[in-house]
């Protein structure tokens, strides 16, 4: 049997080592507990001894100390510092915290001082830099001007929309040039996620900072000129966060004061940043983007624009980069008008820019054999340094024909020429169009047979001429997607005068939706089909009267050569556009032609001696077979 414990001793009350009564309750520390305790606090004693002016900690304050970052931010990167005072340098955690307190300090938190400039020297830098586009320049210069009178007023955001080439990004260069800021180019063509602009948090594995303070961080400046490029090239794919709003969280003056990157999870200003953005087209742009931009368009340079520019900045340049003096090349304006129309058709400069270099450096390689310019170049050399003309001009027709119209098309590279052409052929009622053709193109050629058999009694059709036919309405150039309702009375046009039999006049080109009632409808790009027909050698145009306004955008030497009339309805369009009717030749009656039989002579019933001889030897050889 174990034997009995005794009773515990009850602690003595009275001694000189009695602890105080007031201590009796609290719970025991154990000897383990106490040695544990004791040890912190001399490793935490030790650290603080490293805590010298070479410190990492003591780097990282000065350096916020110099940052100039809000107080608020500063607060928090402090404790930050201090969390990493006492981290381990070789664990995962001090890595992390190390550079996201790097990414921090290292963004610009710049004081911001009132900016001032002059608006005539903007006006001046931007017309050295830039040729034409005169509205543009206007804008730019209304949005600088508010900007400079009142800093915090809600301004719109910028958006160019243009073809390639046509100068957007010079053009927000020159306005950074003009007013003294670090200009920054960022396309977002293909983001497709939010993170891509806002940044990934921290417990992500692949956890980085956006691309707006990324690049800010990288040039070193928080009030650039900051360019958004292809914002139409925008992508989603359903499997992530759509990135509009994330770019309207940064581009937005109301929304981006404090815009807060999900990596570095602290507020940044970007309202002090010129932000434009640019685009090839507005179709494109998602429609939440759309109603919070200012649209100013970006048209296609002229081909007498393309020969300023050549003459004043892409020829000298390209000079200079190929080693040649300003004198070396002289193009003749014939010349300059061929590689124009021939060799870089397109809207923009991008194209031209390549020809002209080439032409240099063909130039320079005879520079280095050492035949020494100047070289003075005309229409017929250009095909000896360019080689094949990849441009065909679409001319007007030569002269007027039954069921052939022209009309006018807006393209991205500008305007140009479209030649409608109609037949029609004994059948049971069918119609074909053809050209790679759009559903609204085709239903177009529908609404335009509907209107001509309408207008019969007008257009003096008989109405047997629709009866038992087949139609065929094509497009030439078929290689080219074709769309759009603006081809409606070219269509009309051309159907009217193959069932009327009256010519279309070849000298007339015409543009404009019609509806089924005969109502023309206005229609875009007017500037730039005027500019086509111009060009190829056409003098009148009859476009859509609610059109006449945009004329204002035709240069006045185009404008003052050409003929414009505005219809309101196609029946105002007919006399302007159709010729009389032919008159079919009546035939003349073909005489009478009597078959006499001749007799025949008998020298012609006398057979050649040959074929007797033939005779003879075939009946030898019957009979001595026959034996």
């Amino acid at each position: 049997m174990a034997p009995k414990r005794s009773a515990a001793r009850k602690p003595e009350q009275s001694g000189a080592g009695a602890p105080p009564p007031s201590h009796a309750s609290e719970p025991r520390v154990s000897p383990r507990e106490r040695l544990l305790r004791s040890q912190l606090e001399l490793m935490r004693r030790e650290m603080m001894h490293r805590w010298t002016e070479h410190d990492e900690a003591n780097e990282l304050l000065e350096r916020l100390a110099t940052s100039k970052a809000p107080a608020h931010v500063a607060a928090l990167i402090r404790r930050e510092i201090e969390k990493l005072h006492y981290m381990g340098p070789g664990s995962h955690e001090h890595a992390e915290l190390r550079t996201h307190i790097d990414w921090v300090l290292g963004l610009p938190w710049g004081p911001h001082m009132p900016e001032t400039f002059d608006l005539d020297h903007v006006q001046r830098v931007l017309d050295e830099e830039h040729y034409g586009q005169a509205k543009a320049k206007e804008r730019i210069l209304e949005y600088l001007a508010v900007l400079r009178l009142r800093r915090d007023a809600p301004s719109p955001i910028l958006c160019l929309v243009g073809p390639p080439g046509t100068g957007k990004s010079s053009l927000a260069r020159a306005v950074a040039k003009a007013l003294g800021r670090q200009f920054v180019c960022v396309p977002v063509a293909g983001v497709k996620d939010e993170a891509e602009i806002r940044g990934r948090r921290r417990p992500h594995t692949a956890a980085q900072p956006g691309l707006i303070l990324e690049t800010l961080r990288n040039i070193g400046t928080d009030r650039p000129v900051f360019e958004v490029d292809d914002i139409d090239k925008l992508g989603h794919d359903g499997n992530s966060t759509d990135p509009t709003g994330a770019l309207l969280d940064v581009v937005d003056t109301e929304r981006n004061q404090g815009f807060i990157d999900h990596y570095l999870e602290v507020p940044y200003d970007l309202s002090h940043i010129l932000f434009i953005l640019t685009a090839n087209v507005l179709e494109m742009v998602p429609d939440s983007l759309v109603d919070r931009l200012e649209v100013i368009e970006i048209p296609g340079y002229t081909e007498g624009e393309k020969h300023e520019i050549l003459r004043g900045h892409l020829l000298p340049d390209a000079l200079e980069r190929h080693g040649l003096n300003s004198g070396d090349i002289k193009l003749s304006s014939e010349a300059v008008t061929k590689v124009i129309r021939e060799y870089a058709l397109e809207a923009g400069l991008r194209t031209l820019q390549r020809q002209i270099e080439a032409i240099c450096r063909k130039c320079a390689r005879r520079s280095a054999r050492g035949d020494v310019g100047p070289w003075s170049l005309g229409p017929e050399d250009i095909e000896s340094f360019l080689g094949p003309p990849t441009h065909i001009p679409e001319v007007a027709e030569r002269q007027p024909e039954v069921g052939v119209a022209t009309g006018l098309a807006w393209t991205p590279a500008g305007g140009d020429l479209l030649t409608i052409e109609s037949i029609r052929m004994p059948g049971g009622g069918r119609m074909v169009a053809t050209g790679q053709l759009g559903d609204v193109m085709r239903e177009s050629v529908q609404a335009a047979f509907s209107l001509v058999r309408s207008r019969a009694d007008l257009l003096e059709i008989p109405l047997e001429a629709f009866g038992e036919v087949d139609l065929h309405v094509h497009f030439p150039a078929g290689g080219i997607p074709k769309d759009g309702p603006s081809a409606g009375i070219t269509i009309t046009l051309a159907l009217a005068s193959l069932f009327s039999n009256r010519p279309v006049r070849h000298d007339v080109a015409s543009t404009g939706e019609v509806s089924l009632r005969g109502k023309v409808l206005p229609v875009g790009g007017i500037r730039e089909k005027v500019m086509a027909a111009h060009r190829t050698g056409i003098k009148t145009v009859i476009m859509p009267k609610q059109n006449l306004k945009n004329l204002a955008d035709v240069p006045d030497s185009v404008r003052n050569e050409m003929v414009f009339i505005g219809v309101e309805n196609l029946d105002e369009a007919f006399p302007h556009a159709l010729l009389p009717a032919l008159v079919e030749e009546a035939e003349e009656p073909q005489p009478e032609v009597r078959l006499v039989a001749k007799k025949t002579s008998r020298r012609a019933r006398r057979r050649p001696a040959s074929n007797q001889r033939a005779a003879k030897s075939a009946k030898g050889t019957t009979r001595r077979a026959k034996r």
